[in-house]
């Protein structure tokens, strides 16, 4: 995702595809399903992913998501079992096809506002660092004091506050300039800034006793949105690894790390507006995660 050079806000040109197919004589919509899993069903060819990124994009993403990474330091009841029709049955583990959410239902304690209270399990560990991976990509970690809040909120506190010590640089003034914001990290008027993480998937990769490495697969969005924009809200694809360990009767992140991808091809919907993504920003909430 790049904050500078590209602008994704055009039409896309050269697009000759008709929405519609001509049915018994009238021009109806044709809805077609998907046919199983690998390639287009639709017959269409998709456009390669973009590859270029801007500078400030790359910094963007180390700052966001690895910034509580590069220094060392980035749940619970039971669940329906409904897992949407399809494949049935209540194994411990959901087929590789199964499109159904699994696990256990959400944890019903906050930490401010940061969901806690995980179960001392692979699901409550998975659901930890989901709900850490949000927080740390939010729009809060550019502001002192809720950083501060963030930070203390998901991490171990032995590392809390060499980890704050090096956020303090890496969210310099100069950095906030080349995301669009103000030096202190305030929006300018009639722009919306905009930071989220939305985990897609969870595996655990290591489990003993009070420690876990659980791999978040996320897609991100940064940027400003709003009318005079230079800097369009773009999107990125990304995976954190978080050592979590078992502190004071809850899931807190150790250490973390960033790897880029998997990166599906990008699909032909046209780029919205930068008004429609600040009033989506503005009119859709952030969830919380529980695995």
């Amino acid at each position: 995702m790049s904050l500078g050079d590209d602008n994704s806000y055009g039409n896309d040109s050269g697009r000759t595809d008709d929405g519609y197919s001509t049915i018994g004589g009238t021009r109806q919509t044709r809805t077609r399903l998907p046919d199983g899993e690998g390639g287009d069903s639709y017959g269409t060819s998709r456009r390669p992913a973009r590859k270029s990124r801007s500078l400030v994009m790359m910094v963007s993403v180390v700052v966001l998501l690895i910034a509580a990474i590069a220094f060392a330091n980035m749940g619970g009841g039971g669940g329906n079992g409904d897992d949407g029709g399809g494949s049935g049955g209540g194994g411990s583990k959901p087929d590789s096809s199964s499109t159904a959410a699994t696990g256990t239902k959400p944890v019903t304690g906050k930490n401010g506002s940061i969901p806690s209270g995980f179960a001392h399990d692979e699901q409550g560990a998975q659901s930890a660092a989901s709900n850490y991976a949000v927080a740390l990509g939010s729009v809060g970690m550019f502001n002192t004091d809720t950083r501060r809040s963030i930070i203390q909120s998901t991490h171990d506190p032995a590392v809390v506050d060499n980890l704050l010590a090096a956020l303090t640089k890496a969210y310099s003034p100069d950095f906030l300039k080349n995301v669009g914001l103000n030096a202190d990290g305030t929006t300018p008027s009639d722009l919306t800034f905009v930071s989220r993480t939305i985990p897609v998937g969870t595996k655990v990769v290591e489990r003993s006793g009070d420690t876990a490495t659980v791999e978040v697969w996320c897609t991100g969005l940064v940027g400003m949105a709003g009318q005079g924009s230079t800097k369009p809200v773009t999107a990125t694809w990304f995976t954190i690894s978080e050592k979590l360990k078992w502190v004071g009767g809850d899931w807190r992140i150790e250490s973390s790390s960033q790897s880029e991808g998997p990166t599906p091809v990008n699909g032909d919907n046209r780029a919205s507006t930068a008004d429609e993504i600040a009033g989506a920003v503005q009119g859709y909430g952030g969830f919380t995660y529980a695995r």
